[in-house]
């Protein structure tokens, strides 16, 4: 009989329940993200603001807005942008920990992390094909 050494101490059942609760968790992550939005309002209530993954969502002025100078309206709609987005950060940096119980690194841009998670779901997706593959292959050899 051929030995397997390390690899035959592995429980199969708890790396596959490992990889399923993997999976469950980056599934409801991606459906989390798209809730997750960043509001703001200046505190006139000229300009608001809504900031998803995608961006931008809602950019909403009041007619009185309209009786500042371009500059003035410009810097507030820049300042409430970045309220917005600093309120999306948040909202992403607490689904991060709720979801996948973990903080971020929000110095990094959402789509980054979002790219980090997406490697890493076809790298979990990648290591389950080569564990099934390989179980397959011992099975055939041993003709089980």
């Amino acid at each position: 009989m051929q030995e397997f050494g390390d690899f035959a101490k592995i429980d199969v059942d708890k790396l596959m329940k490992g990889i399923d609760n993997q999976l469950a968790l980056l599934e409801k992550f991606q459906e989390s993200v798209g809730d997750c939005v960043g509001r703001a309002e200046d505190e006139n209530g000229f300009v608001t603001v809504e900031y998803g993954q995608d961006g931008v969502r809602v950019l909403e002025l009041h007619p009185k807005a309209m009786r500042l100078s371009s500059g003035e309206l410009a810097e507030l709609i820049k300042a409430t942008l970045a309220e917005a987005t600093a309120d999306f950060q948040r909202a992403f940096s607490e689904m991060m920990a709720d979801v996948l119980g973990q903080d971020v690194d929000l110095a990094r841009s959402p789509e980054a992390l979002l790219d980090d998670v997406r490697q890493a779901e076809e790298l979990q997706e990648r290591a389950f094909t080569d564990v099934m593959g390989e179980l397959d292959r011992i099975r055939r050899r041993l003709e089980l």
